[in-house]
């Protein structure tokens, strides 16, 4: 191991300024001063492409549009591709994501999916009790030993190892903060206090916290295990990005004894601004790097909010947002035909619906939705799926089982597609019904009280919601509101009735004490989730993300 693991946290100048159970077995002086030493050496580069971010998004707003790079041709033009992909890896044609409670990594590796994403990001409020114990478990679970007991004395364990899914973790992306752990003496309100030129001052990077802690504990377990360990890396936009996080896992790699490449990721493709550049996101993970996913809802955000100043581009109600518009259909298939090109994987996405009990008609109906939209995305050329309930992997696996006889589609080139800048661009048709508008409120109220009281994956009306949907509600209702201030007509339901804030407030109106009722998650702070919905929607420019204020009410 490398010096920087035998610094102490006082000469690493890092200070834990929050308590959960179990933290002291994770967060010893050795581990301490690995993270550290990550944000000593990459907090820099993280913050100057954060500043990047800012600066492309300026030109969005003034007009521009994004596009494919001219510096970059040859990289697209080359004849180059990934490194091989491991046998672990070589069949993931059903996925399961989901938060990182013990019950849910223990039902989720032992569910029958070729793999489990344990997400720390959109699936998981960042409590620091939440990340503690999601840690916990997963170090246990590379163990062998974890276990849980409900409340109701049910037990749970795992299957063993072999009949377990491939464990893929999310870390949360290079925009988020890690505001319990703060590095170099800066003072307990975090980065936000300090400096923005101080180099290495302030809150520890979230994505080092979350990916750095899980290897320093289990990354060598797990390549004994021959099982990585393996990533999903979310919320990328460029790929000077990428090669940030090529850099960091290869100095990970040095500091624990690893071989270079040892470490394999999968990259989401759920910005905008990322989708003309997955050749290049998979040039500069390319010795890394086994697959492109298509993160379709962060993806739909990222739509609205990249080209938010653009009244041309409003998008119509969620619901009529689906996989079938061109922008959509054009996006999956150049990340098909760029990920095989090159030898890599192109995951399909999530489908959001889940079982419903006692209806077996609604049932029926939506695994048939399920199953539809299973099979677009083996028919397009996918190599693997997501689904968020263990009742739905049977589902995806029938049809990806019938129709990818091999553990991949690499052979499907696509090479009929021609998806240009207009295509991935394209604003789709649809309408904004008074239900469609209701729907937006309701769910941004539903999850935001619920992620506010630590549950990050929230059911409401039989669709599983967790960050990246409720930003698609929370970001219609602004772009809605405000497209009359964006150079365009205000807008109007299909009915006619004038979409403003006094629509807003009727909405808002009702819902205390419809959801004031018992099983409603976090319905103590549906006033909290109110008042901040009602803030980020009158503001006059969109917030990035929705998690940046909700987070800074955490304690």
């Amino acid at each position: 191991m490398s010096a920087v693991l035998s610094e102490s946290p006082t000469d690493a100048g890092i200070e834990v300024i929050a308590r959960a159970e179990g933290q002291d077995a994770l967060l010893t002086p050795p581990a301490l001063a690995f993270l550290a030493g990550l944000h000593a050496r990459f907090d820099a580069r993280r913050r100057q492409l954060l500043a990047a971010r800012r600066e492309r998004q300026a030109f969005f707003d003034r007009g521009g549009l994004p596009d494919f790079r001219s510096d970059t041709r040859a990289i697209r033009d080359g004849d180059w591709r990934v490194a091989p992909i491991p046998k672990a890896l070589l069949d993931r044609r059903v996925e399961i994501t989901g938060p990182v409670d013990p019950k849910m990594v223990i039902n989720a590796l032992g569910s029958g999916a070729n793999c489990y994403m344990a997400d720390f990001e959109d699936s998981t409020a960042p409590t620091w009790a939440r990340l503690v114990e999601g840690q916990r478990a997963l170090r246990a679970a590379v163990a062998g030993t974890l276990a849980f007991t409900a409340g109701n004395g049910k037990a749970y364990a795992l299957k063993p190892f072999a009949q377990q899914a491939v464990l893929i973790v999310r870390p949360r992306g290079w925009h988020l903060d890690e505001k319990h752990v703060l590095v170099e003496g800066c003072p307990e309100q975090g980065r936000r206090a300090c400096p923005e030129q101080s180099r290495r001052g302030g809150r520890l990077s979230a994505s080092l916290f979350d990916l750095g802690l899980f290897a320093f504990h289990n990354a060598t377990a797990l390549a004994r295990k021959d099982r990585g360990p393996y990533f999903y890396l979310p919320k990328l936009q460029s790929m000077e990005e990428a090669a940030l996080w090529d850099d960091v896992l290869a100095h990970i790699e040095s500091a624990l004894g690893l071989p270079r490449g040892q470490m394999k990721v999968t990259v989401l493709i759920e910005t905008l601004p990322a989708a003309f550049e997955m050749d290049e996101i998979l040039h500069a993970l390319r010795d890394r790097i086994v697959g492109l996913n298509c993160g379709r809802w962060d993806y739909i955000f990222s739509y609205i909010k990249t080209l938010r100043a653009h009244p041309d581009r409003v998008l119509p109600e969620r619901g009529q947002v689906t996989m079938a518009q061109p922008f959509l259909r054009a996006y999956s298939e150049l990340l098909i035909q760029t990920c095989h090109r090159r030898g890599a994987h192109a995951m399909g996405g999530m489908a959001a619906q889940i079982p419903i009990a006692g209806d077996d008609d609604a049932n029926t109906a939506a695994l048939g939705r399920v199953r539809t939209d299973k099979l677009r995305e083996v028919g397009a050329g996918h190599d693997g799926t997501w689904v968020a309930h263990p009742a739905l992997i049977p589902v995806a696996r029938q049809v990806f089982d019938e129709r990818m006889r091999g553990p991949h589609q690499h052979h499907v080139g696509r090479d009929e597609v021609l998806a240009s800048r207009d295509d991935l661009l394209q604003p789709c048709t649809g309408t904004i019904t008074r239900a469609g508008f209701d729907n937006n409120v309701e769910v941004c109220v539903r999850y935001l009280a619920a992620w506010l009281d630590g549950n990050g994956c929230v059911p409401i009306h039989h669709l599983m919601e967790d960050a990246a949907t409720a930003e698609i509600a929370r970001a219609q209702l602004w772009q809605w509101l405000h497209a009359g201030d964006r150079g365009g007509a205000p807008l109007h339901l299909d009915d006619g009735t004038a979409i403003d804030e006094a629509l807003l407030d009727r909405a808002l109106l009702g819902l205390p004490s419809r959801l004031s009722g018992q099983g409603v998650p976090g319905a103590a702070r549906v006033g909290e989730a109110i008042a901040l919905l009602e803030e980020l929607t009158h503001r006059d420019t969109l917030e990035d993300f929705l998690t940046l204020p909700a987070y800074e009410r955490f304690d």
